[in-house]
C-alpha cells in the first residue's frame, strides 16, 4: 500500500504525471489518427470564429464546446480502436461492433456540432 502511494504520487507530482500522460495521448492521436488531425484543424479555424460570432457567453460556450466535444469523442473512439486492435487483429463480431459504435458516437457528435452552429448562426 505504501509503495503504491509513493509510485503514484500526490498533489503536484500526480498532476505533472497526469499532464505528461495527456500530452502523450494528444501526441499519439495527432501522429496516428487522421480524423483527429482533421478535426483539430477544423477546431483551430472555427474556435476563434465561434468566439467572435457568438453573441452571448452561452452561445460562445456552445459553439466552442461542440467543437471540443467532437475531439473528445474522437479521442475516446481512437482509444477503443487501439484497445480492440491490441486484443487481436482477427475479425470478430464484437470487435467490429465496438469499432462501429465508436464511429457512430463520432458521427452523432458531429451532427450535434453542426446543429448547434446552425441553430446559433442561422436563427429562425
Amino acid at each position: 500500500m505504501q509503495h503504491d502511494k509513493m509510485r503514484n504520487g500526490r498533489g503536484l507530482r500526480r498532476l505533472i504525471r497526469a499532464g505528461k500522460s495527456s500530452l502523450a495521448g494528444f501526441t499519439a492521436a495527432f501522429k496516428h489518427e487522421e480524423a483527429f488531425r482533421q478535426e483539430l484543424l477544423l477546431a483551430v479555424v472555427l474556435l476563434p470564429l465561434g468566439l467572435l460570432l457568438g453573441e452571448t457567453g452561452v452561445e460562445k460556450a456552445l459553439l466552442a464546446g461542440s467543437l471540443l466535444l467532437v475531439m473528445i469523442v474522437e479521442l475516446l473512439n481512437s482509444a477503443v480502436e487501439a484497445v480492440v486492435d491490441r486484443v487481436g487483429l482477427e475479425l470478430h463480431p464484437l470487435s467490429g461492433r465496438a469499432k462501429d459504435m465508436g464511429s457512430a458516437a463520432v458521427f452523432l457528435v458531429i451532427v450535434y456540432a453542426v446543429v448547434v452552429w446552425l441553430a446559433i448562426l442561422l436563427p429562425l
